[in-house]
């Protein structure tokens, strides 16, 4: 009985979306990094 209500909820949706959530995560991530990274080559040629 368990099986036949676990096969009535399709999880296709939901994988889709923690997927993409998680790669738009990890580019926001990346692009902070970038960011603290060239703020800090700056600071070290302007002095």
């Amino acid at each position: 009985m368990i099986a036949q209500n676990i096969s009535l909820y399709s999880w296709n949706n939901g994988v889709v979306m923690i997927v993409v959530f998680a790669f738009v995560c990890l580019i926001l991530i990346g692009f902070a990094i970038k960011f603290i990274s060239s703020e800090n080559k700056n600071q070290d040629t302007e002095d």
